[in-house]
């Protein structure tokens, strides 16, 4: 956004918006206070409409500060910083991170405090080579190409920063790519909830990106007993029979019974939270006939999966997981989220 023209308007233009745009990110300081703090503040205040002006005014004093400490001086002399307009940047850059973040299927939750429902587009994977290829180019291809640009600039010090055209033409093929993401998104979506499952019809349907590829999705369907999981092509899922063959690939997860070990672990802290945030949630629980070391009173293990995340040939319980311990008059002992809750030794 610096180079596609903001920093031609005031000077500390890129250093306010790089910094802003990274600013949200700090939440992850909420891991100290244990995995389920983590989990339930991560994506919170600082992804949110409300946290978007404070967080961008704390990162504006620390560039003012960092300003004055260097005597306040810029590259450009010509070109004083203009704190009301690097505010509305770094705002801007602020908002930006939320967008990105809305893109993938963790979501976030922009109206926080005041709703904590998660939101989220569902169209781009963590990490998408194609838009980081993209917007290297626009920061790299002016640098290749500067030879001409570089002897203007030695003899005029007002020239204009370059790399303006590249880096608005990455920004647009950004956008361009999410059209085109969206679009087949939708399209797999419209044809996951028209189809049956095993006779049933779909009670809610999600469609999840792979990386790359913008036509191959990972698909959830809801019925009212159990849940479909499926890979789907949205170029060749459209000429699919309308029921769908449960041989093809599809694979079925039946809703477990709620029992009371089941349920005292989701009234615990980390039950709620994860409750709160997870899109296609299981439970399984597991009796501890020897108790871990760590665990020693622990009759029970209450694991909490999310099914967005269970790609084919994936370990979501490790990675996105929980696990609630429970004694046999299921008091909660620990409760873990993430890397350690795949295991209990």
């Amino acid at each position: 956004m610096g180079r596609a023209g903001l920093n031609r308007k005031t000077a500390l233009a890129t250093v306010t918006l790089t910094l802003a745009a990274e600013a949200p990110d700090l939440d992850v300081l909420s891991r100290f206070g244990g995995s389920a703090f983590g989990l339930n503040h991560h994506r919170g205040f600082t992804h949110s409409f409300l946290g978007v002006p404070l967080v961008a005014a704390v990162v504006v004093g620390f560039i003012y500060l960092l300003w004055r400490l260097r005597g306040r001086k810029t590259r450009n002399p010509n070109l004083p910083p203009r704190w009301g307009l690097l505010f509305v940047y770094a705002c801007l850059a602020g908002l930006s991170h939320i967008l990105l973040d809305f893109t993938n299927n963790y979501g976030v939750r922009p109206f926080w405090p005041f709703s904590e429902r998660w939101y989220s587009w569902d169209i781009i994977f963590i990490v998408e080579p194609v838009l980081l290829v993209v917007l290297s180019l626009g920061l790299i291809l002016p640098a290749l190409f500067s030879l001409i640009n570089e002897e203007i600039g030695a003899r005029n010090k007002d020239a204009a920063p370059r790399g303006r055209l590249a880096a608005t033409v990455a920004l647009l093929a950004v956008v361009a790519y999410w059209g085109i993401r969206d679009y087949e998104h939708r399209r797999a979506l419209a044809t996951l909830q028209s189809r049956s499952y095993q006779g049933a019809d779909a009670v809610r349907a999600s469609a999840y990106p792979y990386w790359v590829n913008p036509f191959r999705w990972y698909a959830v369907v809801e019925t009212a007993d159990f849940f479909a999981t499926m890979d789907v092509d949205s170029l060749n899922f459209n000429s699919m029979s309308p029921e769908v063959d449960p041989d093809a690939q599809m694979r079925i997860r039946y809703k477990p019974e709620e029992t009371p070990v089941t349920l005292a672990a989701k009234k615990t802290y980390l039950g709620r939270v994860y409750l709160s945030w997870a899109r296609y949630p299981l439970t399984e629980t597991e009796e501890l006939a020897n108790d871990p070391v760590e665990n020693a009173r622990a009759a029970y293990a209450v694991r909490f999966r999310d099914l967005r995340y269970d790609y084919p040939g994936r370990n979501a319980r490790a990675t996105l997981g929980a696990v609630v311990f429970l004694t046999r008059d299921l008091q909660a002992v620990e409760e873990r989220f993430g890397m350690r809750s795949g295991s209990t030794k």
